[in-house]
């Protein structure tokens, strides 16, 4: 028998975060592969695999390199160096890629016997070939820029995430030259073709725009011989790193950081499995990368691209739409929002609930002679922002509008910079975050005079302040005029957007601040409990859980005899179930139609219940080193919610749920005899479905 482990800083208690991070992209792929899901919605799950790994590649996997690069040879707290993890992930994503390819192969079949069928060039009949050169000529053809390789014009620089196809054309002599021609990303990845289609039909023919070129390549060429044609893509680093201490305008550095990741490091290509070596050698060389950075793929490359054919106008194979509800304390038309506010707190649940309540709340202050402020954080808003255009018309009606946007959101960082000029540009107070840290919090405060006293009101809430992803992501928000929370929210925003070295709050537990210390101490009170003799209980509901010395003393509490039940979507790094260590925590993993997104933190107490909401995950980065907050809800009736309502049918579902064992492995729950089948998400929508029908 093994000895137990006793020192929690050995590294076999401690999963390695990039390899958990790929087993969360795994348990995506999950999805595309499983027949219970509509084929629409599981091709939309192989994009997603996609779009995740790149970005993997852009950050993880490109701060490995930089890391080995520095001469860092720290273990990690699952005991490996940089280079180790670099070779295994390495290892992993290829294994990943494969296999989304594999699923993609049996997915395009079932698709095509469905009526949506993704064509070769080749395969076409002479009316869709036809159809296909006249789009080439007249579409196409005007924007493609062909770039020769030779003495005097130097191997182009290669855009991150475009599509390439590396070309070897022959000329009348007999000497064969390199070429690259870059696809157009303002195109459709995808033609869709409309000839041989039954008019009202429901078939669908696409074909893949990288095809179409290759088949027109002589027009590029006139009097050359294309000898061969092969698609690669490149991923580069994206990290922008910003040296706010030199920098008067962050907002001018910003944009110069976005300019130079555009010019990061290679740290990736991908090609085609028919790439002949010689040209593979030609990428190596002038793109500057290892052997090892050069990924062989089935085509199609790019497979984020496919979330296009989801678009596709075919609902019986795609998931069951639904009308979000407004919940009855919101529903009455009889008066205004505030009312309705100052009456109960209010708990939205996104998506299941409306995001309308929100807009509207926003809407309603900027339109309300009695309004006189209103303070906002804004992390990723998305284009036509409604949000946003509240703003702009509460400062054109003249009330005092401050709005913190964070400049340093990664991959919005574009969008942000358009939404902080166009709010300056009306007078909006913009400002741009701290220094050193990044904001993270979502908080929107409207301050209003009503009578002889002023009245906070405040929405809290753990997704962004952006109406299509409150669509796609399981958030929760919160509406409240409570005294303590208001006064915190004013405290908030004047450390965000003055000088504050206030340390305390009254209600909100916030990062750098006292987040961390604050969380630690309700662990150690719930050991206290156990100790004691009284049932402790933990539930956490986060996307990633990561932080060493949050890990330890989940450990702790489950020595002292403390339940923990962990709902992690993503990134794990404790391990349960293991003797001695962590016999009585649980992990589990919910992926199905939306991405889970909410934070919670249940304490048991006692039986004197607590529970706080917030944007934070248990990682260095949101305790340590962000601005976040995690804010209580007051109203029993709503901890009673929360705890029976929500997290209960989370821990209880056992359809799109994973259990992760004590090696790091996942499994599906088993459902034996007649045991409930419970799908969380699902179970949502139908609880909302029907207050909409009450309503």
């Amino acid at each position: 028998m093994a000895e137990p482990l006793r020192d929690l800083n050995d590294p076999r208690l401690f999963i390695d975060r990039e390899v958990s991070l790929l087993d969360f992209f795994r348990r995506v792929l999950d999805e595309a592969e499983d027949d219970e899901n509509p084929l629409l919605e599981r091709l939309k799950f192989l994009s997603i695999v996609s779009s995740n790994l790149a970005e993997f590649f852009m950050v993880r996997v490109a701060g490995l390199k930089q890391q080995i690069e520095a001469g860092v040879f720290e273990y990690s707290p699952a005991g490996l160096t940089p280079a180790i993890q670099l070779e295994t992930v390495r290892r992993r994503s290829q294994e990943l890629m494969n296999d989304a390819r594999a699923c993609l192969r049996g997915l395009l079949g079932r698709l095509r016997d469905a009526g949506i069928r993704v064509m070769d060039y080749a395969d076409l009949d002479p009316d869709q070939k036809s159809e296909a050169d006249r789009y080439f000529e007249q579409v196409i053809f005007p924007v493609l820029t062909p770039l020769a390789v030779d003495p005097g014009r130097p191997f182009p620089h290669i855009s991150s995430m475009s599509l390439n196809l590396a070309l070897v054309v022959r000329d009348p002599a007999g000497a064969e030259r390199f070429a690259r021609v870059k696809l157009p990303a303002t195109l459709p990845r995808f033609l869709e073709l409309e000839a041989s289609r039954p008019a009202g039909g429901r078939d669908h023919t696409f074909l893949p725009l990288e095809q179409l070129v290759s088949a027109n390549l002589g027009a590029l060429f006139p009097g050359m011989r294309v000898v061969q044609s092969h698609p690669f893509r490149v991923t580069r680093d994206a990290e922008v790193s910003i040296q706010e201490m030199e920098a008067e305008d962050l907002l001018e550095t910003i944009e110069k950081g976005l300019l130079k990741r555009r010019f990061g490091r290679v740290v990736r290509v991908t090609v085609d499995t028919e790439m002949p070596t010689a040209i593979r050698d030609i990428l190596i060389e002038n793109l500057e990368v290892e052997p090892s950075d050069l990924y062989t793929l089935e085509p199609p490359l790019g497979m984020s691209d496919l979330v296009q054919l989801h678009a596709v106008d075919r609902h019986d194979l795609k998931d069951a739409p639904f009308v979000p509800a407004i919940p009855p304390a919101l529903s009455e038309a009889d008066d205004d929002i505030f009312a309705r506010i100052r009456r109960q707190d209010i708990l939205l649940h996104h998506p299941y609930d409306s995001f309308s309540p929100v807009v509207e709340f926003l809407n309603t202050a900027a339109r309300d002679p009695a309004v006189l402020a209103i303070k906002q954080t804004l992390y990723r808003v998305g284009q036509n922002s409604p949000v946003v255009e509240a703003l702009l018309e509460a400062v054109r009606n003249g009330k005092q509008v401050a709005v913190l946007v964070e400049l340093k959101a990664r991959f919005d960082e574009e969008s942000n910079i358009e939404w902080a000029r166009a709010l300056e540009s009306e007078g909006v107070h913009v400002v741009y975050g701290l220094l050193g840290l990044k904001t993270h919090s979502k908080i929107a405060l409207v301050v209003r005079q009503e009578g002889d006293r002023i009245r906070r009101y405040v929405h809290l809430s753990t997704g962004n302040y952006n109406v299509v992803t409150a669509r796609l992501y399981t958030d929760l928000g919160l509406f409240t005029c409570e005294e303590g929370i208001g006064m915190d929210a004013s405290d908030v925003f004047n450390y965000l957007t003055g000088y504050s070295d206030k340390r305390t709050y009254r209600r909100f537990l916030v990062a750098p601040i006292n987040l961390r210390s604050s969380l630690e101490t309700l662990i150690r009170r719930e050991i206290e409990h156990a100790r004691g003799g009284t049932k402790g209980h933990l539930i956490f509901k986060v996307n990633a859980l990561v932080d060493k010395s949050m890990i330890q003393l989940l450990y702790e509490a489950s020595r002292a005899g403390v339940r923990v039940d962990l709902l992690v979507r993503g990134m794990c790094c404790l391990r349960p179930g293991v003797p001695g260590v962590s016999e009585t925590v649980t992990v589990t993993s919910i992926v199905g139609r939306f991405l889970e997104h909410s934070r919670v933190f249940w304490f048991r107490n006692g039986g004197a219940e607590e529970v706080y909401l917030g944007s934070a995950d248990l990682m260095m980065r949101n305790l340590d080193r962000r601005v976040e907050i995690l804010f209580p809800i007051l109203d029993p009736r709503l901890v009673r919610h929360l705890r029976d309502e929500i997290l209960e049918t989370c821990l209880r579902d056992n359809v799109k749920a994973r259990t992760m064992m004590p090696d790091g492995s996942y499994h599906r729950a088993v459902r034996t005899g007649d045991q409930e089948k419970v799908d969380a998400q699902a179970e949502f929508i139908r609880r909302r479905q029907g207050v909409a029908q009450r309503g």
